[in-house]
């Protein structure tokens, strides 16, 4: 049982998963932010690879047509780079653009975004080369080391195929004028990165289900782990007990404050006790303020006596009102007809105490 228990065979509780990503450890798929970078970037080449080539061609054209006196004058020569740097990158925007948001949407697909300051923490036990070299011959590193042998051939293979396909294309772009050499050739690049990016795309359809697999795999935990984190996030059970004692002991002090403002205590006489009040004005129904067995059913019963409140022993009554009604709940609709009576027998007692008005003799 015991070799059953240090084996990691529970899955991560929400609170070890939120820790991790505390940590900045999160599920990761490389093949799937490359295939979604090369897929946005050869998109944005064979739709708008005509229009930048054309406009690199004229940023070259003016920058190749200075003067030798304007080239040997550095007060001309200067605002000509920086315009010149200046329309080159305005004309690059759009596919940096584009290629920038596939990098930066990529990892919300799997594990979303996550700033750690303490993954940025340096860790010094990376440095150790026996780690380093453990971490190399392990299994993880010998099926890293496959997909990476996979990749290259897979790309590789169709990268000559493409190339091949081509071939008449690629030779063919010199005799074309420069204009529409441009455009072509950044079209044909276009489709080049679309048919690797979907190779890509394909390697990612296989790597994420891994990579969230082993992510889960690694943060896997054993029994103990668990019930220790229960422990830790319900309490300790002495602490639990203390705190409903504590809240017990509260509860019944402020139970027993509410005894002297009670109307009637109904007895059983002696195991019973539950105090009774109702306030036509403002209550529905009578209310139980209190109520308890045995010892606080004495203790009731005396503070009754201290503060001139009546008591009534009905027995059957009691026990129906203790087992059936919590404390500062409304007693219910079976028990109307036996509560009335007795509280129209304590206010009638109660008028009858009351002294009679003084009356003035008549005159004759």
């Amino acid at each position: 049982m015991a070799e059953n228990d240090a084996e990691r065979t529970e899955p991560a509780t929400p609170k070890r998963l939120e820790e991790a990503r505390r940590r900045g450890q999160i599920p990761r798929s490389r093949d799937l932010s490359t295939a979604a970078v090369m897929l946005a970037g050869g998109a944005g080449l064979y739709m708008m690879g005509g229009k930048l080539g054309g406009q690199l061609d004229g940023i070259m054209r003016n920058g190749l047509s200075l003067t030798r006196e304007q080239a040997l004058n550095e007060q001309y020569l200067l605002p000509a780079l920086s315009s010149a740097g200046g329309q080159t990158l305005l004309a690059c925007v759009p596919i940096l653009g584009v290629i920038m948001l596939a990098a930066l949407l990529a990892p919300l697909a799997l594990g979303g975004w996550s700033f750690s300051a303490e993954a940025l923490s340096p860790k010094f036990s990376r440095l150790n080369p026996g780690a380093g070299l453990k971490r190399m011959v392990s299994l993880r590193g010998l099926i890293e080391l496959t997909k990476a042998f996979a990749k290259f051939a897979l790309v590789g293979l169709v990268a000559v195929t493409v190339l091949r396909h081509n071939m008449a294309e690629l030779l063919a772009l010199g005799s074309e004028p420069v204009q529409i050499g441009i455009a072509h050739a950044a079209s044909m690049t276009g489709s080049a990165l679309l048919a690797l990016s979907a190779v890509l795309g394909f390697i990612a359809l296989i790597d994420v289900p891994y990579q969230l697999w082993q992510y889960h795999k690694e943060l896997r935990m054993t029994r103990e782990e668990v019930r220790q984190e229960h422990r830790e996030s319900e309490g300790a059970p002495e602490i639990k007990q203390r705190i409903r004692s504590v809240q017990q002991m509260v509860a019944k002090r402020r139970m027993m404050q509410e005894v002297p403002k009670a109307d009637v205590i109904i007895t059983n006489p002696t195991h019973f006790a539950v105090a009774l009040r109702y306030d036509e004005s403002r209550m529905r129904a009578p209310i139980v303020v209190a109520k308890g067995a045995d010892l606080i059913a004495a203790r009731i019963r005396e503070l009754a006596a201290e503060n001139s409140v009546p008591l009534v022993e009905a027995p059957p009554l009691a026990r129906a009102l203790f087992r059936n009604v919590e404390v500062g709940g409304e007693i219910p609709s079976t028990l109307y007809v036996a509560v009335a009576q007795v509280l129209t027998y304590i206010f009638q007692l109660r008028t009858a105490k009351r002294p009679a008005p003084c009356r003035r003799p008549r005159r004759t």
